[in-house]
């Protein structure tokens, strides 16, 4: 019967596999509401994030959808990850579905299959979901009975290389586009049902803001080009959209999301409660698709951040707090909310936390209001290039002293590590770029040793490929090959070693060539990628997030053969310049970005022109504001946090909130 807990066909294969508590559910804060709990048209949701449970219930999307949905007395929602191939093997030959962790209930009862994807290199755990959950793998083969397959995240704005295995996609923001489907789902079904699968599905393109990748074709010229993306002749007259737009969120205060954060059973990759200060940014960094995307931004208020803190800490009783935002030092009360925060819970062993700061936004007065508790982790700096003139080509606006300068004050005040973040591969970059890194480091290390008169100084080095992303002005750069990745970074790795004062203080950390290649593919492919996807999913390819079972010559092997005979091959997707006026597979998807202004940039690129944060400087016209209709949303409000009588914990703590 459909909603029925299935953990008795589970429970036996869990002392056969490793991580069983990842399967189990009832953490804390989570749901599991009755299945007919809105009546005979009760809208479900199977929730995913497709990677594991460790990585995926700490995510803040899946999270605050997972809550919103719940809320509503007509919707329910559950939650499902990525089981590992242990598991996976079993359950095949014990028949076992793919099932949520909340009530154990298989996913393919549900209404709608939600998959949130940061990343594209988690394609092929959706394959091996829908494959486990029951559910055809393309759309076209799905029935009536079939959730809609539907996907959300920074992926999604290109979501052409799986376009045959999704329904349905949500561009941007999710909070009030989930409701507004349920609200379509839910009346087609009250409604009998009419048209099937194929009319609720038009319901949804007809709003103009949910991509229905069937309904639209994608022909191609001799080259291998993109000649044309358009509705089918057969749609042109039922309301089906030319171009799809992003949601938006605006009044982030509305959406307190989550206000019941769940807390891991077994040990995840972020081990605190997380709030989102602020969404989108204006810093206008080249290579970042996220605060391309994500525009325009909008600050979470003073008191709207600290009601959150306040009840997540008591929902969860974490100990640490992360401000969470694409640049949180660049919110407009940074100073405010920090102190503000710090003097709450001074006292307390409530911490707080910026995961990542820019350099040019950090001061002392900030971090020691961070770390007044007494903690004192390690600093994360983001320069991304290593010559000054490779970040003005990136429009990372930040100079070497500037840095030289932050990091000596963080050693001066008594820090003694510090993490800077670079990539290799980017358009325009020498090796003389890259091996500036060296430098940069060896002077971070001598001013720290100046500074604070101590030799167990540290810097260690964090180095990523550079991957270009779409609705960014790099879209149209070529990415460095692999072996050009690899060569660069052991002419770094040698620089660094090569001077033994320097060598032993300074760590190297760094990411081979060969997993952006293949990320290059997916975030820039079109739908003929999606043939190798299937290939590399039916071949073994699984988790291909994680370096242990990733595997570059089966990505290349199964590419080679998919894309035989289409004149296109993976150097054509990755390491080939794209020229002015070529239809890119996303072009039809509405980020907000005006696609000249974009090309624009990427000639401002080319010449080494830096440009403005438009959150301090008049509009430079991006194109996001005027065509969506909306307006960058930042203080300083006036407001202040007002203190809290912080209560202990144990029995003190509930006699005092009792009296």
């Amino acid at each position: 019967m459909p909603g029925q807990s299935r953990f008795d066909q589970l429970e036996p294969l869990l002392e056969r596999v490793s991580k069983p508590i990842q399967y189990v559910g009832g953490e804390l804060n989570s749901q599991v509401k009755d299945w007919e709990c809105g009546g005979p048209h009760t809208v479900r949701w199977a929730l995913m994030y497709p990677d594991a449970y460790e990585v995926g219930l700490p995510n803040q999307g899946v999270m605050i959808l997972y809550e919103v949905l719940n809320e509503r007395a007509d919707a329910l929602a559950e939650r499902t990850y990525a089981v590992w191939p242990d598991l996976e093997k079993l359950m095949r030959q014990h028949d076992v579905p793919q099932l949520t962790v909340d009530g154990h209930r298989a996913v393919r009862d549900f209404d709608v299959f939600g998959l949130s994807f940061p990343t594209e290199l988690n394609y092929t755990n959706m394959l091996t979901a829908l494959d486990l959950a029951g559910i055809p793998l393309h759309s076209a083969d799905r029935g009536d009975d079939d959730p809609i397959v539907l996907i959300g995240g920074h992926a999604s704005f290109n979501p052409e290389p799986v376009a045959d295995f999704v329904d349905a996609v949500v561009v941007g923001d999710g909070e009030e586009a989930v409701l507004a489907i349920t609200d379509i789902i839910r009346d087609w079904k009250a409604s009998g049902r009419p048209g099937g699968r194929q009319e609720v599905l038009l319901r949804l393109a007809r709003t103009g803001g949910v991509y229905i990748p069937a309904f639209y074709t994608v022909s191609y010229d001799d080259e291998g080009f993109i000649a044309d993306i358009a509705v089918r002749a057969d749609l042109a007259d039922d309301g089906v959209p030319d171009t799809v737009s992003k949601h938006t969120v605006m009044d982030l205060d509305a959406w307190p999301y989550p206000k019941q954060p769940l807390v891991p059973l077994a040990e995840s990759v972020h081990e605190r409660m997380s709030v989102e200060i602020f969404r989108g940014c204006t810093r206008g960094c080249r290579f970042c698709q996220a605060g391309m995307i994500t525009r325009p931004v909008r600050e979470r208020s003073i008191t709207g951040i600290g009601e959150m803190v306040e009840r997540g800490l008591a929902a969860t009783g974490y100990e640490e707090v992360g401000l969470l935002s694409l640049s949180s030092a660049d919110h407009s009360e940074i100073a405010d909310i920090t102190k503000g925060l710090a003097d709450r819970y001074d006292g307390t062993q409530t911490g707080l936390s910026l995961p990542s700061t820019r350099v040019d936004a950090f001061n002392i007065d900030l971090a020691n209001e961070l770390t007044r508790n007494g903690r004192r982790s390690g600093l994360t700096f983001a320069p991304e290039g290593g010559s000054e003139r490779i970040r003005r080509v990136i429009n990372k606006m930040v100079s070497e002293d500037d840095l030289i300068r932050t990091v000596t004050a963080a050693y001066e005040a008594g820090w003694r590590q510090v993490k800077l973040y670079f990539m290799c591969g980017l358009p325009t970059e020498t090796d003389e770029d890259v091996l500036q890194i060296a430098d940069l480091a060896k002077r971070v290390i001598e001013a720290g040793r100046q500074v604070s008169g101590r030799r167990d100084i540290r810097c260690t080095v964090s180095i990523g490929g550079f991957v270009p992303k779409p609705h960014t002005p790099f879209q149209w750069a070529a990415q460095l090959s692999a072996p050009g990745t690899d060569a660069r970074l052991r002419k770094l790795r040698d620089a660094i070693r090569s001077d033994r004062r320097y060598g032993s203080a300074i760590g190297f950390r760094y990411h081979d060539g060969e997993p952006g290649i293949v990320e290059g593919l997916l975030s820039r492919g079109d739908r003929r990628v999606g043939r190798v996807i299937e290939a590399v999913w039916r071949d073994g390819g699984r988790f291909d997030g994680w370096s242990e079972h990733f595997s570059y010559e089966r990505w290349m092997r199964c590419a080679d053969d998919a894309l035989a005979g289409t004149g296109v091959d993976v150097d054509w997707y990755t390491i080939r310049e794209r020229f002015e006026g070529e239809i890119l597979p996303w072009d039809h998807l509405d980020s907000g970005l005006d696609k000249a202004w974009l090309w624009d940039d990427w000639q401002d690129a080319l010449d080494e022109r830096e440009q403005d944060d438009c959150r301090w400087t008049p509009c430079f016209d991006c194109g996001v504001c005027p065509e969506l209709n909306l307006d960058i949303e930042i203080g300083p409000t006036g407001k202040k946090l007002l203190p809290l009588t912080v209560l202990g914990s144990g029995r003190e703590a509930m006699l005092e909130r009792q009296s």
